[in-house]
């Protein structure tokens, strides 16, 4: 059975020098960056930080998740229908910005090189914050423009992990996944699809875990509770950079000893 545990308080000391990372080596981070199951944990991670955002939207900007654009479509027809074209601009604002950020994915490595595995938590926190602290007056559709700029971002930058395709920031197809594998092992019983199950099953155990957390923080601190999503990013951050350590170390060539030498003698 796969199992994760995220605790905040490990976070280890984290410097940057010249783009590359100064660690503070502990066992805790070597034995992370070693560990062939990194993806999922940074996957999972992730989830949380998707279930987070889903359910902070939802319970604080009207019942709109900002992490989707299937809803934010149909709002964008029905306005449009209704002739309404100040609302039809805001959800074509939402829809821009969706498709932007989904285009700097690409754009970014391309153009400066930079790795979306550490940019793209950056610019979630910077929504997380921005969000906090706007009018609570605010469109609920302007609101969650940080929200679907940061979630589009998330979404092609963390794809899945062990093989697997699996959204981060929403859940119809993690639900569908864990569905088929389960029938598939009901008709087979080939164990292959227990390991799919469980890894779509805890995908959406952290995802929720993530809302349920969104939850308190609404209920206590409501457009500020935003910001309880920063040590959920913080750890996703940490398990990311570990994953690249991961893939740096996989990389290294293995030095094999010469055992051609003999041994000198003084004799």
């Amino acid at each position: 059975m796969l199992f994760v545990h995220f605790s905040p308080c490990l976070f280890p000391a984290l410097w940057y020098t010249d783009g590359r990372i100064l660690r503070k080596e502990g066992h805790f981070v070597e034995k992370l960056s070693r560990s062939d199951h990194i993806d999922l944990y940074r996957h999972l991670a992730f989830s949380a930080v998707g279930g987070f955002f889903g359910c902070h939207a939802v319970l604080v900007h009207g019942g709109i998740m900002g992490n989707a654009q299937t809803v934010n479509l149909l709002e964008l027809l029905l306005d449009a229908l209704r002739g309404d074209a100040y609302a039809t601009a805001l959800h074509l604002g939402a829809l821009a910005l969706y498709v932007l950020g989904t285009m700097l994915t690409v754009l970014l490595p391309h153009w400066w090189g930079w790795d979306m595995h550490r940019v793209s938590p950056l610019v979630t926190a910077a929504a997380a914050v921005t969000v906090a602290f706007l009018p609570e007056t605010l469109n609920p559709v302007v609101a969650l423009y940080p929200v679907f700029f940061a979630m589009s971002i998330q979404w092609s930058s963390f794809a899945g992990a062990r093989g697997f395709y699996s959204s981060t920031i929403f859940s119809t197809n993690n639900t569908k996944q864990t569905s088929l594998a389960l029938a598939n092992y009901l008709c087979d019983k080939d164990r292959a699809h227990l390991r799919k199950l469980w890894f779509y099953f805890f995908t959406l155990l952290s995802f929720h875990a993530g809302a349920a957390a969104a939850f308190f923080a609404a209920k206590w601190w409501y457009i500020r509770g935003a910001l309880a999503v920063l040590p959920f990013i913080a750890w996703a951050y940490f398990l990311a950079v570990c994953e690249r350590r991961h893939e740096a170390l996989a990389a290294e060539p293995e030095t094999i000893p010469d055992n051609t030498a003999q041994p000198t003698s003084n004799a």
